[in-house]
């Protein structure tokens, strides 16, 4: 199970500027109504997801492919890809005591300006009892606007008029 919260940010923070970063590929090999099968490619490895379910708590299985593998399937994601650059901090103490990871991702491309910070939770009150630091902007753990399959599949969402 995966178990996260997702926020808009106005840019990446100041303090996380010269943070290491892990250039992503993401591509959409299937879309099914809540299921997706998804791969990743980084310096880390490619990886293919499989994600199901929506918002906070999904289903997620991962299974490690060689570069001739993710190579080969990347060109059956067209149309349906991100980039992205993830950096990643320590939010000390912020997880009923334990220390969770803020991933924040900068992407690229069509989605360029759009930054979003994810944290990863052991479990679902840990989850439900989460104060975002005061760095992080609007929660869009629950708008399927900006979830990635919808960013690589619609583009940028268009916000809604508030004058």
């Amino acid at each position: 199970m995966e178990i996260e919260r997702k926020f808009l940010l106005s840019g990446v923070p100041p303090t996380m500027r010269f943070a290491r970063r892990e250039a992503i590929r993401q591509g959409y090999l299937a879309l099914d109504g809540d299921t997706e099968v998804r791969l990743r490619i980084s310096s880390k490895g490619s990886v293919l997801t499989i994600k199901a379910g929506r918002g906070g708590v999904r289903v997620e299985e991962e299974i490690p492919l060689q570069t001739r593998q993710a190579e080969a399937l990347w060109e059956l994601t067209e149309g349906r890809r991100v980039q992205k650059s993830r950096r990643r901090v320590r939010l000390a103490g912020t997880g009923g005591g334990a220390d969770l990871v803020a991933e924040v991702d900068e992407y690229s491309g069509a989605l360029d300006g759009l930054v979003v910070v994810e944290v990863e939770f052991p479990d679902e009150p840990a989850a439900d009892g989460f104060e975002p630091p005061a760095w992080f902007g609007r929660e869009l753990t629950d708008d399927r606007r900006y979830a990635n399959r919808s960013l690589a599949s619609d583009g940028m969402p268009e916000e809604p008029d508030t004058a």
